[in-house]
């Protein structure tokens, strides 16, 4: 099946198996590797994106539902080589560690902040409960967003 989207700005046309997951094709065709597939049934959460503006579990998503639509990575947060608020927030909290739930919990940050630029702790702690954290990074993540909240109010 042909799909056509855009990724990260970046306009793709593809043709693809009808169930080749999103996961699966952006790592694999498109070579973008920060979004990880754990559990592949949507439980782990390591694998959300920006679809729309809207945080979604890619391996829960066939590549050919995500026609039509904009997605954006991990990769696609950064602008110009330059790191996010966000992902710089996460680097200078120290809520990296393993790596492997980070550009998840970064996208499910960077999506509840852009629908609420200053969200009650309960909100963040809820916008983060889809993604698992191996290592415990839990409070050095809360501590970023609070970094991205403190520095936008003090702009």
């Amino acid at each position: 099946m042909r799909i056509n989207l855009s990724v990260n700005g970046q306009r793709y046309e593809d043709e693809v198996e009808p169930n080749v997951t999103l996961v699966e094709w952006l790592r694999e065709r498109v070579h973008l590797t920060g979004t990880k597939e754990g559990c592949g049934v949507g439980e782990c959460g390591s694998c959300l994106v920006l679809v729309d503006g809207h945080a979604v579990n890619a391996c829960l998503l066939l590549a050919v539902e995500a026609g039509g639509h904009v997605v954006i990575t991990i990769e696609g947060l950064a602008a110009g080589g330059v790191l996010s608020p966000v992902q710089a927030a996460f680097v200078a909290a120290g809520a990296v560690q393993c790596g492997y739930c980070t550009p998840a919990m970064a996208v499910a940050a960077e999506s509840l902040l852009r629908a609420n630029p200053s969200p009650e702790p309960e909100e963040i702690r809820d916008a983060l409960s889809g993604v698992l954290c191996r290592c415990g990074t839990y409070q050095r993540v809360l501590a970023a967003i609070g970094i991205v909240i403190e520095q936008r109010f003090s702009s």
